[in-house]
């Protein structure tokens, strides 16, 4: 169990992040296009996985254009944003922002992702919905990036996301 805090509130998720090294734990998402998105699918490339509270908030939103943009002139790189929301709304925000380099999965119909990747939280205002994290999957599917942001209404440290992907 990770604590992690809100506004400065101490919470906890369901676990903590897969350790690096390890095989990712495989899962299965639902895209824009309402299909199933295994961690197969991502075979043969990097998968940054931008996991979110959601979309709706700002520092969700700002994380999302940042991994956008950054990871746009990287090849065989693909960036997902997870969420717990529902893709009608990932694919609203994404498109009316021109977010045209990342994709978005939602775990709305399945709850083995928050617990196999450790990030459900258990308490607080956000109870239910994912932490703010980040997990690299290399092209072998080997964990080789994690972080688990400290406060949630914090960003991500991108540079060493983008460090690491150089």
């Amino acid at each position: 169990m990770a604590q992690i805090t809100f506004k400065s509130s101490p919470i906890h998720t369901i676990g903590t992040l897969p350790e690096k090294g390890t095989p990712a734990p495989a899962f299965t998402l639902c895209s824009g296009e309402l299909e199933d998105k295994s961690l197969s699918d991502y075979s043969g490339k990097t998968l940054v996985l931008n996991i979110v509270p959601s979309l709706d908030t700002g520092v969700c939103q700002a994380s999302a254009r940042s991994f956008n943009q950054l990871i746009s002139s990287l090849d065989n790189v693909v960036v997902a944003n997870v969420s717990l929301d529902l893709p009608f709304a990932q694919g609203r925000f994404c498109s009316s922002e021109g977010l045209d380099q990342i994709e978005s999965l939602s775990g709305f119909r399945d709850s083995d992702f928050g617990k196999s990747y450790g990030v459900t939280i258990l308490d607080g205002p956000l109870k239910g919905l994912y932490s703010r994290a980040i997990v690299v999957v290399d092209a072998d599917g080997k964990v080789i990036y994690t972080q688990q942001v400290p406060e949630i209404a914090e960003e991500p440290d991108y540079e060493a996301v983008l460090n690491l992907l150089k």
